[in-house]
């Protein structure tokens, strides 16, 4: 061990066992030597409370055997289930320094000998996961015993799942996986299910996490072991971790263990189709200045810069990264109040899904508009989600109001509105709505923009104009400032006074 290369990797070899008496000394005895001389290899077996011997035939095979490996033998005092119990062995591994963790099965259902060429894609860093298939090579499955109805289960299963999440993968249901450590510690894998069906929630936390997966061929075995699923159960539950997966990938449910995604950015600009972006450059004139409240990244403030010719101020908590297209920026908690040192003078004021992010909006906006009580012919564009949008009510009828990363329930998002609530706000307050723009939902950006997406758009944008409570994702408002009492006052008395001195003339 002390002549060992410094850069040889460290590799965990974990078989999960349950009522594997007759099969665990066969399957570790099965496991390749060769392993040990490319990677500081351990072979882990962790029995999930079997109900026969399976623990002391482990412990009387590493104490008798002449292998290579240090085997390392564990006993949960409670039944962790499938899932649970692979949740231990992973945390073991990245506990204890390994670089890989391999997974097979104590029953031998998965060939230890493939294990040398499951790991390569790992140990050249091609891959962050490795799968063993048994649909890559045609009929092996089933020359192999496995049963028609779980390969017919499986590939439906399978053709469901890849088509929900976007994957090209021959099988989602093979329990001989590799990781990498590293993908492992990027996902929160603690948070999955005990049960059998931890293995599609992993795999869509490598996916959304944007690990690098490959699939191998496996030879497939059906020997006469117990099977301890119940296949229409775990049907269902995969079934519904897929499409409560793919619901969260579009922003409509939360659940924290699929909050792993790679590609998401905060807020996505959104020109090319019909939204509060591009309704905001539509309305706004060239030449002026505007009065961006929650700018951003400052794609709006370029937007105009280039197709309008607008000078832009910007407001907002955390400053761009590239502030050339503001001639002025003040970074301010919003949720304070209106910032005292903000221009008073601007012709246009956006605020783009912004207010449902204040605890109090309505203070927020009597402030605004006693920070421009002089000033006349200033118009605000303001937006917000519609929480009575089809696709939210629907799913509150199940009883569905499950925050999201993005939309309509935006964790960030700290007041709710409708249709009439988001006007009622802005009336309420001494402005005056002078125009109301249903939104569609932004098909486009979720679908792409093909004959699908833009189908769903024209659909969406016609229900919105017959009922727009109900089917517009957002309203879009223009509101222009109504003249303050002081200058209201103001005018009174000076028309007052001209019309008094025409009197004593005449």
């Amino acid at each position: 061990m002390a002549n060992k290369p410094k850069n040889k990797k460290r590799l965990l070899i974990f078989v999960v066992a349950y009522n594997a008496q007759h099969t665990i000394s066969w399957v570790l005895g099965r496991v390749p030597s060769s392993l040990t001389r490319e990677f500081e290899a351990e072979i882990l077996v962790i029995d999930d409370q079997s109900e026969d011997k399976t623990f002391e035939e482990s412990e009387v095979f590493a104490a008798r055997s002449k292998s290579k490996f240090k085997i390392t033998v564990l006993f949960n005092p409670e039944n962790q289930g499938y899932g649970g119990n692979q949740k231990v062995g992973y945390h073991y591994a990245i506990k204890n320094g390994f670089d890989f963790v391999a997974l097979i099965h104590g029953d031998g259902q998965y060939a230890p000998e493939e294990l040398p060429t499951l790991i390569k894609p790992l140990a050249s860093g091609k891959a962050d996961a490795v799968f063993g298939s048994r649909m890559l090579s045609n009929g092996a499955a089933l020359k192999g015993g496995m049963p028609i109805y779980k390969f017919i289960g499986n590939k439906i299963l399978t053709y469901f799942q890849n088509y929900i999440l976007r994957t090209k993968f021959s099988e989602f249901h093979s329990g001989y996986r590799l990781y990498s450590t590293k993908a492992l510690r990027a996902i929160p894998f603690h948070l999955n299910s005990n049960d059998f069906h931890f293995d599609t929630e992993i795999i869509i936390q490598l996916v959304f996490s944007g690990q690098k997966i490959e699939e191998l061929p496996i030879p497939t075995y059906y020997g006469d072991e117990i099977c301890h699923v119940n296949g229409i159960k775990y049907a269902f539950k995969v079934i519904d971790a897929t499409v409560k997966a793919s619901l969260q990938k579009y922003n409509l449910l939360f659940d924290r263990k699929y909050d792993c995604r790679h590609d998401e950015e905060n807020y996505l600009p959104k020109f090319d189709f019909k939204s509060p972006h591009s309704l905001a450059i539509e309305s706004i004139e060239s030449g002026k200045f505007i009065l961006d409240v929650g700018c951003a990244s400052g794609f709006i403030a370029q937007r105009l810069n280039l197709k309008k010719n607008c000078q832009v101020f910007g407001l907002d908590i955390t400053s761009p990264k590239n502030d050339d297209h503001f001639i002025g920026f003040i970074e301010c908690n919003l949720d304070e109040g209106f910032p005292e040192q903000a221009p008073s003078n601007a012709d246009n004021i956006l605020m783009l899904d912004v207010l449902e992010h204040l605890t109090s909006p309505e203070n927020f906006l009597e402030e605004l508009r006693e920070h421009f009580k002089f000033q006349s012919g200033v118009v605000i564009y303001a937006s917000t989600g519609n929480v009575a949008f089809v696709i939210t009510r629907l799913l509150h009828m199940f009883g569905m109001f499950n925050y999201g990363k993005k939309g309509i329930l935006d964790l960030t998002h700290k007041r709710l509105f409708t249709k009439k609530t988001f006007i009622n706000l802005f009336e309420q307050n001494g402005f005056i709505v002078s125009n109301v723009e249903p939104v569609p939902a932004p098909w486009e950006l979720i679908f792409g923009s093909n004959p699908f997406g833009r189908c769903l758009t024209k659909i969406n944008t016609l229900l919105c104009k017959i009922w727009p409570s109900m089917f517009a994702y957002q309203f879009f408002l223009t509101v222009p400032i109504a003249p303050h009492l002081d200058r209201i006052l103001s005018a009174t008395q000076e028309a007052s006074r001209v019309k008094s001195n025409l009197s004593h003339q005449n």
